[in-house]
């Protein structure tokens, strides 16, 4: 097989890269591990930056997404038993977000790839990508019960951490960044309308809770619970209690209850590996860098890489000037640093570490209530969570 673009993994960068690249005229063959069902299935992220809806959009991906997703225009910090809403539209000049589950994101991109698209192959797991360095990379891969090579002009890797790209990078010429936080999210999904119409981040003594939504009848809820927690290890009744607990206000709010149909526990971690780019292999999305869920920034962040692939391969196409895919890493770093310093910022700012002191509570609270008092400081939290601008890349 050959084509121009080889990209493995299907979640919404490589589905998104390959949207773009149709709609440039620009053929691509993308390689995913698991079946169809899985992926439609996969949850993960569920809020989308104003930058990345509007992509979706131009890409024409973006009708359900606008008919049964839900615009944002704020959240709602909560600390010391008070509330405080961020007015996002009027701190940034109009922007939102919108809360449409990645799930959907990918079935919305799957579809249009198989009725107008260039191959979709599941169940096609790359094994390695050879020959990265030079003009004609080659990614060997299983299918069928059967090896084969995909040759190419480029290759995009958007398959996550534990895939084979970021591996064809020589380690001598790679520097990695990273932290390991010592707390993660028990997160639930419950057959119950969500308690509040936007998302609420809680700061309580007794750790950090968040109130989302999948949709106005299924409410997604998280805790902050010690680093290797076993879901099944807490009851229904008594994360219903403790997230009662983190959510007490002094006015009359109350948080519905319902069934609770799924328990995960999320990590929390950052990482970036620099370079994103050897040779002719570009790395997107999670396999080039993880920032804790606080921020809402990982699907966004690998919506901006392959964004920034996708103009730099047209440019390249359409001026014969690889000026802009040799500058790839360093433009998708800017934001990549920016989400991670943001992301950082929410975490710390949210969530109570172990062992934490009088002062460092203390301190927490002093910077809410900077937010809270500061429009500088409101719109510096709006500006970053609506999202870092893609630029150029956006239009």
């Amino acid at each position: 097989m050959r084509t121009t673009v080889g990209i493995i993994g299907a979640g919404p960068a490589g589905l998104l890269l390959a949207r773009l690249l149709h709609n440039a005229g620009i053929d691509s063959v993308v390689l995913e591990s698991r079946d169809r069902a899985y992926v439609e299935r996969r949850q993960r992220a569920g809020i989308l930056e104003q930058g990345t809806a509007d992509v979706l959009r131009a890409a024409g991906a973006g009708e359900r997404m606008d008919r049964e997703g839900l615009r944002h225009d704020g959240i709602e910090l909560r600390f010391d038993r008070t509330r405080h809403r961020v007015d996002f539209p009027g701190l940034t000049g109009g922007r939102s977000v919108m809360v449409y589950a990645q799930t959907e994101v990918c079935k919305d991109l799957i579809a249009l790839q198989l009725r107008e698209g260039g191959p979709l192959l599941f169940e096609a797991e790359a094994l390695a990508v050879e020959d990265a360095g030079t003009d004609a990379p080659r990614i060997r891969f299983r299918h069928e019960g059967r090896e084969d090579v995909l040759e190419c002009s480029y290759v995009v890797g958007c398959d996550g951490f534990w895939g084979v790209a970021r591996k064809a990078i020589p380690a001598g010429l790679t520097q990695v960044f990273e932290r390991t936080y010592p707390f993660g999210w028990l997160g639930i999904l419950a057959d119950v309308p969500p308690s509040h119409d936007e998302l609420v981040y809680a700061r309580h003594e007794r750790g950090f809770a968040l109130l989302s939504m999948r949709s106005p009848a299924v409410s997604r809820l998280y805790l902050q619970v010690p680093d290797g927690t076993d879901p099944g290890a807490w009851g229904d009744e008594e994360i219903w209690d403790e997230l009662e607990r983190r959510f007490e206000t002094d006015d009359d709010w109350y948080l519905r209850r319902g069934p609770i149909t799924q328990k995960t526990v999320t990590p929390m971690r950052s990482y970036v590996h620099e370079p994103m780019r050897h040779g002719r292999l570009f790395l997107a999305g999670d396999a080039a860098h993880i920032v804790p869920p606080t921020g809402a920034k990982g699907l966004n962040l690998a919506a901006g890489d392959v964004v920034t692939f996708a103009r730099a391969l047209i440019h390249r196409q359409e001026t014969g000037s690889p000026e802009l895919l040799d500058a790839y890493s360093q433009t998708c770093l800017r934001r990549v640093w920016q989400a991670e310093r943001f992301s950082y910022d929410m975490t710390t700012l949210l969530h109570r570490a172990p062992g934490a002191t009088a002062f460092e509570d203390r301190l927490q609270l002093a910077r809410l209530e900077r937010i809270a008092s500061s429009r500088a400081a409101e719109t510096d939290l709006a500006e970053a969570y609506t999202g870092f601008p893609f630029g150029a890349a956006a239009e």
